[in-house]
């Protein structure tokens, strides 16, 4: 038993069974044993290798497609430049490569990453030089907003609700007949969602407040924000998963010492993105988005340039069987402002989100 899983037991030992939220919470950013807070897990020596850590040409088009959104809105200055879970800081290293050719984008800018970990805090600094961090959305400033953020929302707790009998069940980590995690349901509770027995939905309580802290300084102060996560639409089904050394583990198996995810529900996003009187665009497909703003004539210039993995990261970025189907990608901007390069404005209102 790993040490956070002492620590999680002597609390449920003490008080009862604890949501999936809490359990994720603890497990990602327990200060002494939360598994950002302890350790680097990017790329292919850690436990998971995320879209910028694939290819520049990821970044680099991310980067052109807020510069584009900049100019589109009359070159605002200044502007926060901003990337919440920031990871090793490689995607915001390779968008801040690409838009340096944008004529007074970059003496406008001030960039801002929003992350929790103090390790990875370090690691950034060491990649991007003396940036500012932030602890939460809500601490940006109120001026015009561009942001990036790429396989965030993914990683914030989750509650799940199994159907029963009775209505919607909650699933609950407690400790079986040994002492060990094991999951439970808490007495059932009524929720505006059909089902039949077994049915799983999962809740991201955390989630459509973060969208609106986003989406509320880009309707009022412009900008635009580009949302990149693997999910679906209001979907139904247990996504919760762990992942150590690029394979999937039990997530109960060693707390602390494996990644937790679940997948996004961009539903609840975009309807938060509505209400705080912004415009957002369908989810689509990251492969679709990206060869829509040339990835393909890209990697081909990277390879002749001597690149010789750029065709095989753009399949991987892009192929409908690996990351191109999978990952989804969103964008908000202003209300009449141009859409963000390869995005179409969803024709949504809030209440149908």
């Amino acid at each position: 038993m790993t040490p956070l899983a002492q620590i999680i037991a002597r609390r449920i030992n003490a008080t009862g069974p604890i949501s999936l939220a809490d359990y994720m919470e603890l497990c990602l950013l327990h200060p002494q044993h939360g598994y950002y807070a302890t350790r680097d897990p990017f790329g292919q020596a850690g436990d998971f290798v995320t879209a910028p850590e694939i290819s520049q040409i990821f970044g680099e088009l991310c980067g052109l497609a807020l510069a584009q959104a900049w100019m589109d809105q009359g070159r605002p200055a200044p502007f926060t430049l901003a990337e919440p879970g920031p990871g090793r800081g490689t995607l915001m290293a390779d968008m801040l490569r690409a838009i340096r050719a944008v004529p007074g984008l970059i003496d406008a800018s001030r960039i801002a990453l929003i992350e929790a970990s103090p390790h990875l805090r370090d690691v950034q600094r060491d990649r991007l030089g003396d940036v500012r961090h932030l602890d939460s959305l809500d601490d940006l400033p109120n001026q015009p907003l561009f942001l990036i953020a790429n396989e965030f929302f993914d990683a914030l707790p989750i509650r799940q609700f199994q159907h029963v009998d009775d209505g919607w069940a909650e699933r609950v980590v407690g400790l079986d007949e040994n002492g060990g995690l094991r999951l439970g349901l808490a007495p059932p509770v009524d929720l505006p969602r059909q089902g039949r027995a077994g049915d799983v939905i999962e809740d991201c309580p955390a989630a459509p407040a973060m969208m609106t802290a986003i989406s509320s300084r880009i309707a009022a102060h412009g900008g635009a924000a580009i949302i990149v996560d693997y999910g679906g639409w209001n979907g139904y089904g247990d996504t919760f998963q762990a992942l150590a050394g690029h394979r999937p583990e039990d997530p109960l198996a060693r707390p602390g010492e494996a990644d937790l995810t679940a997948h996004v529900d961009f539903a609840p996003l975009a309807a938060a993105a509505i209400r705080a009187g912004a415009t957002v665009s369908r989810p689509i497909h990251q492969g679709d988005w990206l060869l829509s703003l040339g990835a393909r004539q890209r990697a081909e210039r990277l390879t002749q340039a001597g690149d010789g993995g750029a065709m095989a990261a753009l399949d991987r970025l892009t192929d409908a069987d690996k990351m191109g189907h999978l990952f989804k990608a969103m964008a908000i901007w202003p209300q009449g402002a141009p859409p963000v390069p390869g995005f179409d404005a969803l024709r949504l209102h809030a209440d149908d989100a």
